[in-house]
């Protein structure tokens, strides 16, 4: 039984070799297809820009300028606003498209509340700053528009907001439009 199951094994790998022998010698090298400039150059006739803000970065967007009489004016992209109350402090910024900040900090924060000995000094405002400029960078915003009212802005608390932005990495300007003639 054996030598019948040797002879079995035999036949079967005999075949087998002489296959993929013939195999081996009937490949070739696969010839790759040209490449066609045509393909290269073409563009996609329909194109989606992921980024809304990609135009208001390149300072291309439209600004709404509004009535020239309104006060604060609208031809901005973002808009910091910065208030004192009695008790705290807070700033928000507004896209000129929404009339709900799109960022706020507040020492009404618990987290910025518990590290304040008051929520209306000098260093509160200063904290306010630095927490919004972080938020800011986060968010993608490095520019927008501060007009502080003209007899707020020499106050103390004003200028160390106001230097806690700018170290924050924030630029309190927008550049101009630039108009693209077709």
């Amino acid at each position: 039984m054996a030598s019948s199951l040797r002879l079995l094994f035999g036949q079967i790998r005999r075949p087998i070799v002489a296959t993929n022998q013939s195999a081996r010698c009937l490949s070739q090298a696969a010839t790759l297809p040209e490449p066609s400039s045509d393909e290269n150059e073409a563009v996609n006739p329909t194109f989606v820009n992921r980024n809304p803000r990609n135009l208001e970065q390149l300072a291309l967007a439209v600004k709404d300028r509004g009535w020239k009489t309104i006060w604060p004016h609208r031809e901005f992209y973002h808009r910091l606003e910065f208030s004192r109350t009695q008790h705290h402090v807070a700033a928000h910024v507004f896209s000129s498209s929404s009339p709900v900040p799109v960022l706020s900090c507040s020492t009404k924060e618990w987290a910025l509340k518990q590290e304040l000995a008051s929520t209306r000094c000098v260093a509160a405002c200063q904290a306010v700053g630095e927490v919004l400029a972080h938020r800011c960078q986060q968010a993608g915003i490095t520019r927008m528009v501060y007009r502080a009212i003209p007899w707020a802005y020499r106050s103390d608390a004003v200028q160390s907001f106001r230097a806690a932005m700018k170290e924050g990495g924030i630029t309190l300007s927008e550049p101009r439009r630039k108009y693209i003639s077709t």
